[in-house]
């Protein structure tokens, strides 16, 4: 089997070591840096470069940005093989899916929207790994009526990479639903740290900060990007998070402990909702 990877960063550098080191896979690769793909030829973990060589792949993973992704979608359309499966890695879906479908109908081969769900705060080769993905979920968008063969085929190869789950959903469920599970903890990590009294944290923090500080350790290139390009669904979560927080600050000003007591006792029996769903 071989497998193309367009974009050498934390995501396509983690997917070409976890192929690549499986010993299952022959792996092609492309950046807009050449040499990081001569550092992956050296380092061994792609067999080669990709340019000139996508018709040979039975699949091929973007991870670039969602407008990168479509331009090379829309620019290799007669390139990939009818059997070909191409999978973006992309953080939204709609804007990708909506034009890669199509693109992928017309020239006769498959596109499946892809976002795999793991990660780090940082970016770039040198922070991937070939255990990114261990025990992690992969969310598919395929197309209306997709052939499930081809689900199946793909799921199969994405346990090769260390993926334990795989989600199928559509896009704009997607773009609904990750708004708020991953671009406001963003938001919030972000403006959080920007409080003056994080200047001066140290020795009086633990493993709360820490937990919610994160990923404020971001890409703001990308981020930016994201948020403006889901920015209806990210805007719904703010404004409701804004008064949620609200109700905390009236109750705390005005001292009613038996309000800010049921605002916690709600909070607490939200979180045990869902993680016991």
């Amino acid at each position: 089997m071989k497998v193309g990877i367009v974009g050498l960063g934390l995501i396509g550098g983690s997917l070409a070591k976890a192929f690549k080191f499986s010993e299952k896979v022959e792996v092609l690769a492309l950046d807009k840096n050449q040499s990081i793909v001569d550092i992956a030829k050296l380092s061994e973990f792609i067999d080669g470069d990709l340019n000139g060589r996508i018709g040979e792949c039975d699949y091929v993973f973007i991870a670039v940005d969602a407008i990168s992704t479509v331009e090379f979608v829309k620019e290799h359309a007669s390139e990939f093989k009818s059997s070909c499966i191409v999978v973006d890695c992309c953080g939204v879906k709609e804007i990708v899916c909506e034009s890669c479908f199509k693109i992928a109908e017309e020239n006769g081969f498959t596109f499946i929207g892809g976002h795999p769900m793991a990660g780090t705060q940082y970016s770039g080769l040198k922070h991937s790994k070939p255990d990114m993905f261990k025990g992690a979920n992969m969310v598919l968008v395929p197309k209306h009526g997709e052939d499930m063969m081809k689900l199946q085929a793909l799921r199969d190869l994405l346990v090769i990479a260390g993926f334990s789950s795989v989600s199928i959903t559509t896009a704009s469920k997607h773009d609904e639903i990750i708004a708020f599970t991953s671009q406001l903890a963003h938001i919030v990590s972000n403006a959080y740290v920007k409080s003056p009294s994080a200047k001066v944290h140290k020795g009086f923090s633990a493993g709360s900060y820490k937990d919610l500080t994160r990923v404020a350790w971001l890409n703001e290139n990308m981020w930016a990007n994201l948020f403006l390009q889901n920015k209806e669904h990210i805007s719904f979560e703010i404004e409701h998070l804004i008064e949620e927080l609200k109700k905390y600050q009236k109750a705390i000003k005005d001292g009613n402990f038996e309000t800010l007591k049921n605002l916690l006792k709600e909070g607490r029996e939200c979180k045990e909702y869902c993680d016991n769903e």
